[in-house]
Formats: structure tokens, sequence, C-alpha cells
């Protein structure tokens, strides 16, 4: 007995140059982000992509909350690992770097990290 043939898939060649958007997106993968969400939670982790609807995949990420959720002793964060941050629920998304102060996005006709 054989198996079926395998199809393999081939990716046209790219005819088109990344729009600037997009390179400055890819410079936030592997990046560190705190991205707030409208229920008070944090999500701070690593950046590892987007999809199409711009929900946002982080891996390594811990997840805090704020409010009368958080406990007596203030935010206490939980290991979650591996999240996808649906974009309709996220009120602002911050980079963190070692050398300067957190870079602030929120999702605005002004100022927006996706126009």
């Amino acid at each position: 007995m054989s198996s079926p043939p395998v199809a393999t898939a081939t990716h046209a060649p790219r005819t088109t140059q990344p729009t600037a958007n997009v390179e400055r997106l890819k410079g936030l993968l592997k990046q560190t982000l705190r991205i707030s969400v409208g229920d008070g939670r944090i999500f701070i982790g690593t950046f590892a992509g987007t999809d199409k609807q711009l929900n946002i995949l982080l891996i390594n990420a811990d997840e805090y909350r704020r409010g009368p959720d958080a406990g007596p002793d203030g935010p206490e964060g939980r290991y979650v690992g591996q999240i996808m941050v649906p974009w309709r629920l996220i009120v602002c998304v911050e980079l963190r770097t070692d050398s300067q102060p957190a870079q602030r996005y929120r999702d605005s006709d002004d100022e927006s990290m996706y126009t």
C-alpha cells in the first residue's frame, strides 16, 4: 500500500513591498507588550504575531487583575502562557523597553498602531 501524494503549496513571490506599518509591526516581534483590556485585566508577554482581525498573540504571558478582582494584596499575576487577545477588547497596548519609557498605542483616530 502506498500513501496518497502530499500536496505542497508554493507561495507566489511578493510583488509589492510591505508598507511602513507592516514593517513597524514586524519590529515589535519578540518585544514585551503590556495589553490592557476593557474589564481591567492586563496581559504582559512577548509579542508573537497577529491575525487578519488584528487579534494579538502573546507568548510567555502573565495576567494581572485591577479593581475589585485584584485581591486584598493588590494585583497578583498568574502565568497564562500563550494567549490570543481579541482586538475588540483591547483598550491600550504598551511597548516595554529597558532604555526608554513605555510607548502607548491606543485605538483612536489620532494615534493608532495600525494606521
